[in-house]
């Protein structure tokens, strides 16, 4: 077969071609041809089907994520906003740090490891292009009931897959959650998320200015692995009832990512590129295209002269390969030379495939014939938009009507003790130790804290002890009930679990996984958690700065629980201030923060007692959480409290216990006069936390929290080597050690 070259497609309008194999919709393909006065060649259907998918193009989100730019709140701390790679925030000093999440949903239920592993990757290049040395690594996973089969295969692999390629990294994994729905038994989520560190003056962007200046692929010869595999996978519902697009999952090797890392850091040293991207999701197909819609000119690239691993991968492969370890640069043609000697060093191969033009249009030739000839920002950045109908669910009502207030609860004292056995030995309140121990954590040696604590922290400069902490959180039952309030509740939590630790919040990143699009029930779910999490950001002042969207994420008809997870990256001046979750010193006083009210719509209890997903999600009130975090912040800077938990799945005595076993020590506590004991245990009211309180301090602390109007209750000290709930239970440590820590390994090990 002759090569299908720009001018033969021009020759030979009527020939067929597998549009809808590749994804794309008749009318976008009709879109196409109107674009280029021709149907495209086949390279170029190759191109606009990756790039117009849902991963690279947002076409049913991008009317709704505007929000975060229309209703962005002014932050002087934010330094690059959504459109880069990541965002990148001042945090004083002259550092900059930039973070993202991303999703690895579809291609980690195919194959985990692999999967999970070139997740990492990927998002670990995001940061590296934009000029960020990668510091710490996180990991928000989703997976189907803990005691089903397909768990088994799924989870260790995925947690192998994390763990193998962090590790190999030499990045330290400091924190994410791990959640078991059925709702997620086809479609586990697994999200990745990177923080980086640079100078302000080290920032570099996505862009191909300068004409005659060349265009350089570095990093790992090309392959056929992942063709089409973010970005066809991930915009594909797997469906028994017919085929399904299963495209090779990416390989990663961790070993030549970290010569890919280190190789690039010298290079940017050096002061050596004017535009760089990484390649992840599309390929090649992404990079040219958005490198050239992003300068001020075009490109013409020599598809012949990238590295391959296979000889026989066609123009078409080559453009859509997602083989990782890859990046493209734009090098003046003066420091070429000095590029590729660095690249020669770090054993990186290193290859001029074109340069930037004066002109308009992005050119792609194979062995000099033409077959791309493409306006780029058409393929990049002017992609379809869709404006999906979306309509509340006619099952919302009922949903919401089935109240969790109406559920029997214990009857007595004893009956209490057991669910609260039952609860923190349940799989999503029960401790995760077994897959975090499978992390470094501490490579490096700048952690300062790491999972089970509320957020993640890292020191980022060792003379003043300036550092970073980041928590993701999303809770699928609250949205499910309230989509709107729950993408708010996932803000507030991330939020308040980073002001837990003393850090001020800064900024978040968002991952957005929902089912499908094409489904105005979920269309719907996605439009009121997007408002929900832009108008929360705006009352915060923490501005979106990048995310992602993962949609199609169900089996069939049945989707996921709409699942918002938000990232809230915060600063501490001093990381020796840093406040710990556990009690470690007896005689420290415990006080309750914020209002308990009797709120237990999608909470843990009902789930694990009761089986139970219904009712409202707790109320939010954003402008408590903000006094909150105030109140946090300040009393751990002035050394007003030894330890803090936020309160949020399970309630306060889950709280209570994680304390408890992560310090060592016990704790006595005595329910309030005016609250149901139940209810003071177990109810998942937001905007609380509990503190461990020195005696010295306990007058000032009431005192500023009395002085800015935030509800504080003593209940209780830290003694013993029990959870003593007074007039109602005791359980020693040892045995709620045992519940706590022995569910995880029973179920998956």
């Amino acid at each position: 077969m002759s090569l299908d070259t720009v001018k033969h497609a021009a020759g030979t309008p009527d020939a067929g071609q597998p549009w809808a194999e590749l994804g794309l919709k008749e009318d976008e393909y009709a879109r196409i041809r109107e674009i280029l006065g021709r149907r495209p060649t086949g390279a170029e259907l190759a191109m606009y089907s990756v790039m117009w998918s849902e991963h690279c193009s947002y076409k049913s989100s991008k009317v709704h994520l505007k929000q975060f730019g229309e209703k962005a709140p002014e932050n002087d701390a934010l330094l690059v906003g959504i459109g880069e790679n990541a965002g990148v925030v001042d945090v004083g000093q002259g550092y900059a740090v930039t973070f993202k999440v991303e999703s690895h949903n579809h291609p980690s239920y195919i194959e985990p490891y692999q999967g999970a592993a070139t997740g990492v990757g990927g998002i670990v290049r995001d940061i590296l292009a934009m000029g960020a040395r990668p510091v710490a690594v996180m990991d928000p996973l989703r997976f189907g009931a803990a005691d089903h089969p397909d768990t088994k295969r799924v989870l260790p692999g995925v947690v192998a897959g994390i763990g193998g390629y962090g590790n190999c990294l030499g990045l330290p994994n400091i924190g994410g959650e791990v959640v078991f729905d059925p709702c997620y038994q086809g479609n586990p989520l697994v999200n990745a998320l990177c923080v980086g560190v640079m100078k302000h003056e080290d920032i570099h962007l996505a862009k191909a200015s300068g004409a005659g200046n060349k265009v350089i692929l570095y990093g790992a010869r090309t392959g056929g692995d992942g063709i089409g595999g973010v970005s066809v996978l991930a915009s594909e519902t797997f469906d028994d009832s017919k085929p399904t697009k299963r495209p090779a999952v990416q390989v990663g090797d961790p070993f030549q990512e970290k010569l890919l890392i280190e190789c690039t850091l010298e290079i940017f040293r050096e002061k050596l590129v004017a535009g760089i991207q990484d390649l992840g999701g599309a390929g090649l197909s992404c990079a040219t295209s958005e490198l050239a819609s992003a300068g001020s000119g075009g490109m013409r690239v020599e598809l012949d002269t990238v590295p391959l691993r296979d000889s026989s991968l066609s123009p078409e492969e080559i453009l859509m390969s997602e083989s990782q370890e890859r990046m493209c640069a734009i090098v003046e043609p003066g420091k070429v030379d000095r590029f590729l000697e660095i690249c020669e060093k770090w054993d990186v191969i290193a290859t001029v495939i074109g340069e930037v033009t004066d002109g308009s249009r992005l050119e792609i030739f194979w062995h000099g014939e033409q077959i791309v000839d493409v306006p780029p920002r058409s393929v990049a950045h002017e992609g379809p938009t869709y404006h999906r109908p979306f309509a509340r669910p006619d099952w919302q009502d009922a949903l919401q009507a089935d109240d969790a207030g109406k559920l029997p609860r214990p009857a007595n004292a004893a009956e209490l003790r057991a669910q609260v056995l039952q609860l923190v030995g349940s799989p999503n309140q029960a401790s995760k130790a077994w897959i975090t121990d499978q992390y470094d954590r501490f490579v490096q040696g700048n952690t300062v804290l790491a999972q089970p604590e509320d957020s993640g922290m890292v020191r980022i400069d060792e003379d003043t002890n300036l550092g970073v902490a980041v928590a993701t959180d999303g809770n699928g039952r609250y949205a499910k009930l309230d989509p709107y309030a729950g993408a708010q509740l996932a803000l507030a939590e991330a939020y308040r679990n980073v002001a837990a630790t003393g850090a001020r919040p800064l900024a978040i990143s968002d991952c957005l996984n929902f089912g499908s699009p094409e489904d105005p029930a979920v269309m719907w779910q996605f439009a009121e958690a997007t408002r929900g999490l832009a108008d929360g950001c705006l009352t915060l002042g923490t501005p979106v700065t990048g995310g992602n969207v993962s949609l199609y994420n169900q089996t069939g008809d049945v989707a996921i629980h709409p699942t918002p997870v938000v990232a809230v990256l915060g600063v501490i001046d001093d990381v020796t201030r840093r406040t710990p979750v556990g009690f470690a010193e007896e005689g420290q006083l415990l006080y309750l923060l914020g209002d308990t009210r009797e709120e237990l719509g999608g909470s843990a209890w009902s789930q694990v007692v009761h089986d139970h997903l219904g009712g409202l999600p707790p109320q939010v009130d954003l402008e408590r959480e903000r006094l909150l975090a105030e109140i946090l912040i300040s009393a751990s800077r002035d050394g007003m409290v030894d330890a803090a938990h936020d309160l949020s799945d399970g309630g306060l005595v889950q709280a209570l216990v994680e304390s408890c076993l992560h310090g060592g020590k016990g704790a006595r506590v005595v329910v309030p006069d005016d609250l149901d004991p139940f209810v003071f245990l177990f109810s998942e009211s937001a905007g609380r936390a509990v503190v461990a309180v020195p005696r010295s301090e306990e007058l000032r602390f009431t005192d500023m929290c009395g002085a800015r109007g935030l509800p504080v209750t003593r209940i209780g000290v830290v003694d013993g080597d029990a959870l003593v709930v007074q007039g109602q239970f005791d359980i020693p440590l040892d045995e709620l050690r045992t519940a706590h820590e022995a569910t995880v390994p029973g179920l998956i090990a």
